[in-house]
């Protein structure tokens, strides 16, 4: 028989121990009662883990579980007890997932904010009743659509205030140095290798070496001492492709890039939100 793994049966084995009066009683008298027992047994792999990590649930109170379980599993026949389980089964997907990701979305790694959980749960409630006096619900899905972004944005501008003031306070140091160019939009360049090829089009494909780091020195991506990477002008970010589109071929530059010509309020792993960047490109050739 093909192994079921999933987590209801512990539930129907800790039943028979527990002291809940309302327990079913086990009758193992043929091999189809065998068989259930043992499905039911065998697709409790993982239950505990799951109850504490995915439902919040606290795994010494086995016996209120059990209880919660078996009361379920008896209300398929009754409406009204099947429509309130569901209730509390959609509640704890959305009290401790939905929130939760939510949280995620817009605050990033500041466990510290929430959004209004209480009005998330009236919100929710009140669509169901089908209650649309405060909004309807495309109005609802278009605000949301509209403006989760900039919600986000903001978050992420308060969780990383120093972080673009420290980007702000070395690029204005850049634009002081001696031999810094500037290409437009707080993109700054200084000349290494001077070179005498074409410049590359936007649609051009262009096959270069780089390095970018972060303000810090942070090698975050590279490929200096490796084969060269080809790609096109326009599948990167403003600032590199700023550089890439007025450099001619054979130039080596070291390219002083602002937050927003860079990836801005995105979290790119080793690059936070609103990081300035450097890049040191060396440009080789056009595809053909």
């Amino acid at each position: 028989m093909k192994k079921i793994t999933f987590f209801l049966a512990v539930v129907l084995a800790a039943v028979m121990t527990s002291c809940n009066q309302s327990a079913p009683t086990t009758s193992l008298k043929t091999d189809i009662d065998t068989l259930s027992y043992a499905i039911g047994m065998s697709q409790t792999q993982g239950l505990k883990e799951y109850l504490s990590a995915r439902m919040g649930v606290d795994t010494t109170l086995v016996d209120e579980f059990l209880k919660g379980f078996y009361e379920s599993v008896n209300a398929s026949d009754n409406k009204k007890k099947t429509a309130y389980y569901a209730g509390i089964q959609i509640g704890q997907q959305v009290s401790q997932g939905m929130v939760e990701n939510i949280n995620r979305m817009i605050y990033g790694e500041d466990s510290t904010q929430t959004i209004n959980k209480n009005n998330v749960y009236a919100g929710f409630m009140a669509a169901v009743a089908g209650n649309f006096d405060i909004m309807s619900l495309d109005s609802a899905t278009s605000y949301v659509q509209t403006n989760m972004e900039t919600i986000q944005n903001k978050a992420k501008e308060k969780a990383y205030a120093e972080n673009k003031a420290a980007g702000e306070k070395f690029m204005a140091e850049v634009a002081k140095k001696a031999g810094i160019k500037e290409l437009g939009n707080g993109v700054y360049y200084e000349v290494l290798t001077e070179g005498k090829g074409e410049v590359a089009a936007d649609t051009a494909r262009v096959k270069v070496h780089y390095e970018g780091t972060l303000i810090d020195g942070t090698v975050f991506d590279g490929n200096m001492d490796g084969e060269p990477a080809v790609f096109g002008a326009s599948q990167v970010i403003p600032g590199f492709k700023a550089a890439l589109t007025t450099m001619p071929v054979g130039s080596k530059w070291k390219v002083y890039i602002p937050q927003d010509q860079a990836y801005g309020p995105q979290d790119m792993g080793n690059i936070k939100p609103f990081s300035a960047l450097i890049f040191t490109i060396d440009l080789l050739s056009i595809e053909k």
